[in-house]
């Protein structure tokens, strides 16, 4: 089975442009082989242009690509993951992305990486004030919500096509209720980290202007994580609405094919 085979490529773009616009990560879905399935979403110059356009640092990235597995740090500092895409057992595919910080960065950290690799200070360092600032724990509970809705969207598709009547169907919509029931704990979970995140921005803010000019970059930073938290706070809300819509509708299904097959 391949994973072209199974999948609605347009859909799965649409899942994973809306991912990446809610939590400020990069995705894209490839093929065993590494290929593209889908458009690159929300990938950063940070890592596209400047590092991977090193040739140290595209040797760099290329070993944590193999090797990276789950939500990882890369050689630069940032955080990536590859999560497997599996129906019945069979790996069809991977979903990877991240190219986010898990926290503020320190700069001189980033000038002597920029040296190291050949790359230009300032340009590396404008580029890395665009990278999105997300907890640790957000980062890697986002990662395992991406895998859910693809492996989702991959079954059910998979199911659909091979078909075998009203039996596989109830078999994969009490599948389907148990994962989107999954889908609402993770949202529900990211919502408080986002919550969180706001009140340390918020903190964040206050401190930074307690330290006068010498706070101004973090400051920046501060403002850029609450304006984040903000917007992914309403693109949660909106996620857990259309979860509960979709339990609400399998449910209605699972009755239908009940009466049906009586």
């Amino acid at each position: 089975m391949e994973l072209l085979d199974v999948i609605d490529v347009k859909e799965l773009q649409r899942v994973q442009d809306m991912f990446a616009q809610a939590t400020g990560m990069a995705a894209v879905t490839v093929d065993l082989k590494g290929a593209f399935v889908t458009k690159p979403s929300n990938f950063t110059d940070f890592c596209m242009k400047y590092t991977r356009g090193s040739p140290l640092g595209a040797q760099r990235c290329e070993r944590c690509d193999a090797e990276g597995k789950g939500a990882y740090f890369c050689h630069a500092g940032l955080m990536d993951f590859a999560q497997p895409i599996i129906v019945e057992g069979e790996q069809l595919g991977n979903v990877l992305g991240g190219q986010v910080l898990p926290c503020p960065p320190d700069l001189e950290k980033f000038r002597r990486t920029a040296q190291e690799l050949g790359i230009p200070e300032d340009e590396y360092i404008a580029a890395l004030n665009k990278v999105s600032v997300r907890p640790e724990s957000s980062i890697r509970a986002a990662a395992a919500l991406l895998q859910t809705l693809v492996s989702n969207m991959v079954r059910l598709q998979a199911a659909t096509r091979r078909g075998g009547g009203v039996s596989v169907l109830e078999e994969e919509i009490g599948g389907m209720l148990e994962r989107s029931q999954d889908i609402a704990s993770k949202t529900h979970d990211l919502k408080k980290v986002s919550t969180q995140q706001k009140l340390l921005s918020v903190n964040a803010a206050i401190e930074a202007g307690r330290a006068g000019d010498a706070g101004k970059g973090f400051r920046i930073v501060a403002n850029q994580m609450g304006e984040l938290a903000e917007s992914s706070t309403e693109v949660y809300e909106s996620i857990m609405a259309d979860a509960e819509g979709i339990h609400t509708s399998v449910r209605r299904l699972q009755s239908a094919f009940k009466k049906w097959d009586n």
